[in-house]
C-alpha cells in the first residue's frame, strides 16, 4: 500500500526493522539479521528492540494465523540472556496459545545467534472482526502474506 511505513516490517522503511516472515506449522518465524545502530551496550542488541522485534512476530500470527488484525494489549518480556549483534542471525518464532472472544494467547522465542533463547513473551492480543481489520485497519488478507 503506498505510504506504507511499518517500522518492524515494511521493506521500504530503511529505518526499520525490515522483518520478513514464514509459516511453519503452528508456528510462525522470523530470521533477522542485526544492525549495528540497533545496539543498546556495545554490541548489544537494546531491550527495546527486542521487544519489538517480538511484538511484530506476534501481529504476524495474528494475522496469518486467525486472519485478521489485532492489536497488542498486554505483553510481558524476559530477557534471559543479551543478543549480540555481531555474530549474526536472530531467529524468532510466535505460537498461538489460547484464544477466548477477541483476546489471543501468543507466546514468542528470540534465540540469539548460537541457538540459545536469549528473550521471550507472552501476549494477549485483541482481535478485531475481520470485516473491522479489512475496513478500518487495511487488513490485505491472508494469502496477500504469501505473494512474492
Amino acid at each position: 500500500m503506498e505510504g506504507y511505513q511499518c517500522f518492524g516490517c515494511a521493506p521500504q522503511n530503511h529505518n526499520g526493522l525490515q522483518m520478513t516472515f514464514a509459516e511453519e506449522g503452528e508456528f510462525i518465524v522470523s530470521a533477522w539479521e542485526p544492525k549495528d545502530y540497533f545496539q543498546g551496550y556495545y554490541n548489544v542488541l537494546h531491550g527495546g528492540i527486542q521487544a519489538t522485534l517480538m511484538d511484530e512476530i506476534a501481529s504476524w500470527l495474528v494475522q496469518v494465523k486467525l486472519k485478521t488484525a489485532g492489536v497488542t494489549s498486554t505483553m510481558n518480556v524476559r530477557y534471559r540472556k543479551s543478543v549480540p549483534i555481531d555474530k549474526g542471525t536472530i531467529r524468532l518464532r510466535a505460537k498461538l496459545t489460547g484464544q477466548r472472544r477477541n483476546l489471543a494467547d501468543i507466546h514468542v522465542e528470540l534465540f540469539g545467534p548460537d541457538g540459545t533463547l536469549c528473550a521471550e513473551s507472552d501476549f494477549v492480543y485483541f482481535t478485531y472482526p475481520r470485516d473491522v481489520a479489512t475496513e478500518q485497519l487495511h487488513y490485505p488478507g491472508y494469502k496477500t502474506f504469501f505473494e512474492e
